[in-house]
């Protein structure tokens, strides 16, 4: 069960010409037992949610105002 969430804004990245995947990546591989992850993104990352739930990790969507995503 999850009790905490990190939180990782990959919107700066993305304006600044980034690819985000590595620090999503890096933000999941140091979760502690009990963590989660809470991604803010200006798109839903369909693409991301099949690679995660390859290792195990299910999500819930919710699109904000403006139409970014968050994802826990």
């Amino acid at each position: 069960m999850v009790s905490n969430f990190v939180d990782l804004d990959v919107r700066p990245a993305l304006r600044a010409g980034e690819e985000p995947f590595g620090l999503i990546m890096a933000a999941v591989a140091s979760l502690q037992e009990g963590e989660g992850l809470c991604l803010i993104a200006p798109f839903k990352p369909v693409p991301l949610l099949h690679v995660l739930g390859s290792k195990g990790f299910s999500h819930e969507m919710t699109e904000l105002d403006g139409g970014d995503w968050e994802v826990r």
